[in-house]
């Protein structure tokens, strides 16, 4: 199975729409939303090409392979829109013989919940930074922001096959990656 991760959209239209196109070149069996799809929060710079409702037109389309949690700047009228569940704090994948807990990462602070089984993979959004790396035996991976990087990092989306995971530039290109 192949998953693809982006997190923190803040509906940016243009953003997106590169995340898709690599979404349709990459062919991945599920997208998975790390939360803050369509607001851009009151800390952000409004992002270029702000426009929700593009979002929203560009994401309901592919509802059926669309995997949601909710992050710190959606709210229950973004449900209201959306055709796709993504209002839940976490949802828990499992992946051949793996298991990913899916969390904007708010909720957490950046620490790896207890909920994330041995061996699991903790999938975050939240800090718009790539992240990629080993906690005892369990993996802490966020892939990064889409619309508003910080650090100075790149826009970055995550994408796991084969017991795989990497982070990849927008361009396609590998940024970070494990073995899992």
């Amino acid at each position: 199975m192949k998953l693809m991760f982006i997190s923190d959209i803040h509906g940016s239209v243009p953003a997106l729409k590169t995340a898709l196109d690599r979404y349709k070149e990459e062919e991945p069996d599920y997208l998975v939303i790390s939360g803050d799809i369509l607001y851009h929060g009151p800390r952000n710079p409004l992002p270029e090409g702000y426009d929700p409702k593009g979002v929203i037109e560009l994401l309901n389309p592919l509802k059926d392979k669309i995997l949601a949690v909710r992050g710190n700047c959606d709210s229950e009228v973004d449900q209201m829109v959306l055709d796709f569940p993504m209002m839940a704090d976490y949802q828990e994948l499992v992946v051949e013989d793996l298991r990913f807990f899916v969390s904007h990462g708010h909720l957490f602070d950046n620490d790896l919940p207890d909920l994330v089984s041995r061996d699991g993979v903790y999938v975050q959004g939240h800090t718009h930074i790539p992240m990629l790396k080993k906690v005892q035996t369990k993996t802490h991976f966020n892939p990064g922001s889409i619309t508003l990087p910080k650090n100075n990092e790149p826009k970055t989306y995550g994408f796991y096959e084969d017991h795989r995971i990497c982070i990849k530039q927008m361009d396609g290109s590998v940024y970070l990656e494990m073995d899992l």
